[in-house]
């Protein structure tokens, strides 16, 4: 059974940083693209970032939607098999739930995650 609980959220300043980690259990990590969503309220969920292997199992491919493109950097720890999103420069705009979810597919320029499992979410709150 596939199992993925975030943490890291809080309550930081804009400007400030956050590393949100997923933990991840019940299938081979390097088989599965995980993805970061993210929802604020009143809007609907956006991908915003997913990890995933490549041609090999050393190699990773990553993506990221536009809008935080520069700021956030995600990163894998195979050995813990926890995915991280590095968060840089927040803005009160990146207040949301924050998820992760896998397996996750890239369909153009928009991350889907149709048939993945979720997580619990983990709550980022931004002070101006």
């Amino acid at each position: 059974e596939v199992q993925l609980v975030e943490s890291g959220g809080g309550l930081v300043q804009a400007g400030g940083s956050l590393r949100l980690s997923c933990a991840a259990s019940g299938f081979r990590f390097e088989d599965y693209g995980i993805g970061w969503f993210r929802q604020a309220p009143g809007k609907e969920r956006e991908g915003i970032s997913c990890i995933s292997t490549g041609v090999t199992d050393s190699d990773e491919y990553t993506w990221y939607a536009d809008s935080v493109k520069g700021r956030f950097t995600i990163s894998r720890d195979k050995a813990k098999k926890t995915v991280y999103l590095q968060i840089d420069s927040l803005e009160p705009e990146d207040a949301a739930v924050y998820y992760c979810a896998a397996p996750v597919t890239l369909v153009g320029d928009t991350l889907r995650g149709d048939f993945a499992s979720w997580g619990q979410g983990t709550q980022v709150t931004v002070s101006s």
